[in-house]
């Protein structure tokens, strides 16, 4: 049970997630959470370094989809100017939103990397859809409201993991 919140791989940050690292497993898009992944949940945009990120997956076909528990203004305030599809108020780690991505960019699962800050939403519906999983560090140490609860989970059971020896994590 605890194995659907292990993701398959973790890294510090999205910068650490390169194309031609994604390509090499047969990667050809992502399903990316915002908040806390991408941006701080609090910044309105994309940091210069983060559209040089999407620019350099873009050169090498590998097409994008931002998957958000977000509400509409908020993931479409942020897209739209990188011309980046998105899926608002995604309901994760519920599958609906995951499976309309994968279609929507005309791609399969085995194809498709998920890519997020939370265990108990991204790591946890990637694996359950059969995805391939990245966690990245929280981008800012704090919270929206309702993802703080989530963070005292995800705490025990990172926790649990390290004692395993089943994730490394430095914090």
């Amino acid at each position: 049970m605890l194995n659907n919140f292990l993701p398959n791989q973790h890294v510090k940050n999205i910068f650490q997630i390169t194309p031609e690292s994604l390509k090499e497993k047969g990667i050809k898009g992502i399903i990316t959470d915002l908040d806390n992944t991408l941006v701080e949940w609090d910044r309105p945009n994309a940091t210069p370094k983060l559209q040089e990120w999407f620019e350099a997956m873009q050169k090498e076909n590998i097409k994008i989809t931002i998957v958000s528990n977000n509400n509409r203004e908020r993931v479409q305030s942020f897209s739209d100017p990188l011309n980046i599809p998105f899926i608002f108020q995604a309901r994760k780690p519920l599958g609906k939103a995951f499976r309309k991505a994968i279609n929507d960019m005309g791609l399969m699962k085995e194809e498709t990397v998920v890519i997020g800050d939370q265990l108990l939403t991204d790591v946890l519906g990637g694996n359950r859809g059969g995805f391939h999983t990245i966690l990245v560090v929280p981008v800012a140490s704090t919270d929206g409201f309702f993802t703080k609860f989530n963070r005292l989970v995800e705490r025990r059971i990172l926790n649990w993991f390290r004692k395993k020896g089943m994730l490394v994590w430095e914090d």
